[in-house]
């Protein structure tokens, strides 16, 4: 999962540096998707199984979601420090439990509910001193609103990804996703289309090789520890996310960041670590009655 964190943030901060030198989002998002779509065709083919999978309409629904959600991150990546943008993307757990409500018939864990109350909280922490004309620490709205949008796009695919798991293979399941942002992408590109000079297309190449190590680490986790504990070393990638942006784009972290982010950090766990951590309170609730 360490290894999971560091390769997401690196990726996102190859994206920002490739914004600086004015490569369109979408440009990023196809050159993403390109480098994704090679490896993880090579890894279908590496299983000897069919690369289109069995709900075919569910699939391109994953990836269209993941493709607008992507897109999303994206673009708040390139608009907002990167602290602040990858604080902003675990705010996802919030809107995963009211989609399984809704469309899984999950019950709301109590932990979640705590975990919504947090995140909301740390939210309003952290975009506040934009209600305020005398705080200068201030994010831009429209960004914060995107990165939103794209934790509740992440979040519907993650719903999605839990039902298609069902019936398809992981690597045909991570396969649709660049099938169908890479054209999607590269037509949204237009005229738009910006030539990168030769170290701007390896930093390109990065963000698509990043994005696997993620994803590897992330597999590997999955695979050898419980879910909910491997998931709270995810919020590594936090750290790991505001030192790269002190250190490449000199992005020091406001004290609302601070205090937001913790909030969120804390109800996200609780949201993980849910069982364990409210367990002594319904011992001390069980031995007083």
């Amino acid at each position: 999962m360490i290894l999971s964190a560091f390769g997401f943030a690196v990726m996102s901060a190859c994206v920002k540096y490739v914004s600086n030198y004015g490569i369109p989002v979408f440009e990023i998002v196809a050159a993403r998707a390109l480098v994704s779509l090679i490896i993880s065709y090579a890894d279908v083919k590496r299983k000897g199984i069919s690369v289109w999978g069995n709900n075919k309409p569910l699939l391109f629904l994953r990836g269209a979601v993941g493709t607008m959600s992507l897109m999303c991150v994206y673009y708040a990546v390139t608009t907002l420090p990167l602290a602040e943008a990858t604080i902003l993307q675990y705010v996802h757990p919030v809107f995963t439990a009211l989609l399984g409500v809704l469309f899984l018939k999950e019950t709301v864990q109590k932990s979640t509910l705590i975990c919504i109350a947090f995140c909301l909280a740390g939210l309003f922490v952290m975009v506040q001193p934009n209600m305020h004309s005398s705080i200068n620490n201030e994010l831009p709205l429209f960004s914060v609103m995107i990165a939103l949008c794209g934790a509740f796009g992440s979040s519907i695919a993650y719903v999605i990804v839990r039902k298609l798991s069902q019936t398809e293979d992981s690597s045909v399941i991570i396969f649709y996703f660049p099938l169908v942002a890479l054209p999607v992408s590269s037509l949204l590109i237009w005229d738009n289309f910006v030539w990168p000079s030769l170290f701007l297309t390896l930093m390109l190449i990065m963000v698509g090789i990043f994005t696997q190590i993620g994803q590897y680490g992330l597999t590997k986790a999955m695979q050898t520890q419980a879910a909910g504990k491997a998931s709270a070393y995810s919020y590594v990638q936090i750290v790991f996310s505001a030192l790269l942006g002190v250190w490449v784009f000199n992005e020091i972290p406001s004290i609302w960041t601070y205090m937001g982010g913790s909030l969120i950090i804390t109800g996200a766990l609780i949201n993980v670590l849910g069982v364990k951590i409210l367990a002594p309170f319904k011992k001390t609730s069980k031995t007083n009655t």
